[in-house]
């Protein structure tokens, strides 16, 4: 009777080792069903850019002609459900981005990573934005499909060989994986800033002079 109670629990401890190492755990599951790139409404496309602080980024998005709408958050990490304080860690692996939506009727991928890359924020300063300074703020392009992907690597080759930059362009090219919303406050930051105290944030007024110069580039 005891050989027969000991050979059971052999079986039952068996049982459970092959089900530990070959089930993923829930967290890992979690992330296997949740790492997937947003999609858009009929008669939309979606862009996803990232570099530097998602509050200046969006602000040169936003109005953009064709830009339906833009939301800030956090991607291309392995933090799910990341907070702010989390991804300024820079322990969670996400970087702040942009989820532009846009309508291509109104305006194409190739003009909106052309303005991301050339006026919207300097993609040759690796890992750091104005003086925001951590692999959070790196320069990266997460592409929704392999047209996109195209048209980044050609724009960065092409940018490359006219000599742009002095510097090289070190932006990320990555494919497009979840797209964590950050908490409302971040969304629209700038003009929820100026509306709660009667005047602009400082970096609009800074943002403002450097629009200008850059109006006279060649993009």
């Amino acid at each position: 009777m005891k050989h027969i109670k000991l050979l059971f629990l052999t079986l039952i401890g068996i049982g459970i080792i092959a089900l530990t190492t070959t089930l993923p755990s829930i967290a890992e599951q979690q992330l296997q069903t949740e790492q997937t790139p947003s999609t858009a409404p009929d008669g939309q496309e979606i862009a996803t850019f990232a570099g530097g602080c998602f509050w200046c980024l969006e602000s040169e998005l936003k109005d953009l002609k064709g830009v339906i709408k833009t939301r800030v958050g956090y991607t291309g990490g392995h933090t799910p459900h990341p907070s702010y304080n989390q991804v300024s860690s820079a322990k969670s692996g996400h970087a702040e981005a942009v989820e532009i939506y846009y309508d291509p009727a109104l305006t194409d991928y190739k003009t909106l990573a052309t303005y991301f890359l050339t006026k919207a924020h300097d993609p040759t300063q690796l890992n750091k934005q104005w003086v925001d300074v951590g692999p959070q703020y790196r320069s990266a392009i997460y592409y929704h499909d392999d047209t996109q992907k195209q048209i980044a690597e050609d724009l960065i080759a092409r940018l490359t060989t006219e000599k742009h930059f002095k510097n090289p362009i070190v932006t990320e090219i990555s494919p497009a994986v979840t797209f964590w919303e950050a908490e409302e406050y971040h969304q629209n930051y700038y003009e929820k800033y100026e509306q709660q105290n009667g005047f602009e944030h400082r970096r609009v007024t800074i943002k403002k002079k450097i629009k200008a110069q850059k109006k006279k580039l060649p993009f």
